[in-house]
């Protein structure tokens, strides 16, 4: 089976290879959830960007299935979300929407990504950027709409959107590093 045609990591593999793909997005996922600057009601941390990065490289189905399974984890009581958080009422809390929000984004960034292929570096690495922007869209957008139920409108976005505007930037920004970098070494190794 051909996974990641047109990704940052095009790779032949079979379900053996494509589960230790998922398997190694989640362990990212996981070791990425620890990584937090802590915010009241939302964290910031390096979730976002590997959610992002798992989509942009393993493409859209294994990021968005990789994210899932980690999602998974944490409902069933692993230590694996925000600050080893864990629990089904992560599920409904304020943090929810950014939750649900992750696998539509990886989703979308592995389908934006493996879109533009080939056209130049600068060309590229914009593309992934901007890939990346989408991506955080997603999760920020789905994230104010949840915590505006609990908080109201203004509230949410004062504390679940403009908060993150800047590290969204950067890490879209190194989102496409990360991209630009693993296509330079796959070109190289070719």
């Amino acid at each position: 089976m051909q996974i990641g045609t047109g990704q940052a990591c095009p790779i032949i593999v079979g379900r053996e290879g494509a589960l230790i793909l998922v398997g190694a997005a989640v362990i990212l996922l996981s070791i990425s959830s620890h990584i937090e600057i802590p915010m009241v009601p939302v964290p910031i941390t390096a979730q976002t960007f590997m959610v992002l990065t798992v989509g942009a490289v393993l493409g859209p189905l294994l990021g968005a299935v990789g994210t899932v399974i980690w999602l998974l984890c944490g409902a069933i009581g692993l230590p694996v979300l925000a600050g080893g958080a864990s629990g089904i009422g992560h599920f409904a809390g304020p943090t929810a929407g950014f939750l649900f929000a992750f696998p539509i984004a990886a989703l979308t960034v592995g389908v934006l990504v493996s879109r533009r292929q080939g056209q130049g570096f600068a060309y590229r690495a914009w593309w992934v950027f901007l890939a990346g922007i989408a991506g955080h869209i997603i999760c920020l957008g789905l994230g104010v709409l949840w915590l505006s139920t609990s908080i109201g409108i203004g509230a949410a976005l004062e504390n679940g959107f403009f908060p993150f505007i800047l590290g969204g930037i950067i890490k879209s920004a190194a989102v496409a590093a990360v991209v630009i970098g693993i296509e330079h070494q796959r070109g190289k190794a070719s």
